[in-house]
């Protein structure tokens, strides 16, 4: 006589609940991150705008603006970025500032984009990058970073 299987034995559920463990160990943090660096995004949007007031007021009166008003912005924040602003070092330099709202791991931290002009007069924008000649750097972890600043 046959005796059929009525379910599964409490060590292949053992199994089971243990895999799952294991995946969510190594899921959850990199979700977390993942979603960081979707929010620091928004900081990269709105820094678009003080690059382009700075790029146009480069071309149009030949050298960097050294305060949002210069540069023909306002107060730049929003939910996730506390400030946008252009250095008051007249080097065209703007900052992403993050707020608290964000994640502790980022709370006050910065992200800078730096110009550098090419020879056609065209501004290139490196992000904390010392190939602008610039010597200010965020302070922005690299794993939260968007992929074109890491």
């Amino acid at each position: 006589m046959k005796k059929v299987q009525q379910g599964f034995t409490l060590i292949e559920l053992m199994i089971v609940v243990a895999i799952i463990g294991i995946l969510a160990a190594i899921a959850i943090p990199a979700y977390q991150d993942y979603i960081i660096r979707a929010k620091v995004t928004e900081g990269l949007n709105l820094a678009s705008a003080a690059k382009s007031g700075v790029t146009e007021y480069r071309i149009s009166v030949g050298r960097y603006p050294s305060t949002n008003a210069l540069a023909g912005l306002g107060t730049i924040s929003s939910k996730y970025v506390s400030n946008v602003a252009v250095d008051s070092g007249a080097t065209g330099i703007i900052i992403i500032t993050f707020r608290t709202a964000l994640d502790t791991k980022v709370a006050g931290k910065t992200l800078v984009f730096a110009p550098s002009i090419g020879t056609t007069s065209v501004v290139d924008w490196f992000c904390d990058d010392s190939l602008s000649g610039q010597a200010k750097t965020g302070d922005l972890a690299g794993k939260y970073r968007p992929a074109n600043c890491r």
